[in-house]
């Protein structure tokens, strides 16, 4: 259980403070903890994450199995080592899962 506390704990450390962080810092497509978590739970699940999940039964991150948590925070830290080329992947991906057209990318 001390594993799942130390990766549940380091998911909501990348989604609210270390992506945006960084996202702010490098001008990438996405900027908000809301919208990390989207890209991050969507590739966990290889689909809508609301699809796999239960909204009502509370925090979606936390309902993933152990593996797909896992696979949720190695993702997470990808984007942070690897930086705007693999967000800008994830979250088209997403997008398209969801029937929307991923943004331009923007030049700053």
């Amino acid at each position: 259980m001390a594993d799942r506390d130390a990766l549940l704990a380091r998911y909501r450390e990348l989604v609210d403070r270390e992506l945006p962080a960084a996202a702010a810092r490098e001008h990438w497509v996405i900027r908000h903890g809301h919208c990390f978590g989207r890209v991050l739970l969507d590739d966990a699940v290889g689909g809508r994450w609301y699809d796999a999940l239960d909204r009502r039964r509370g925090a979606a991150y936390r309902q993933l199995d152990d593996d797909r948590l896992a696979h949720a925070v190695a993702q997470g830290e990808r984007m942070l080592a690897e930086g705007a080329a693999l967000v800008r992947d994830l979250d088209a991906r997403s997008l398209v899962w969801r029937g929307k057209a991923p943004e331009a990318p923007t030049t700053v």
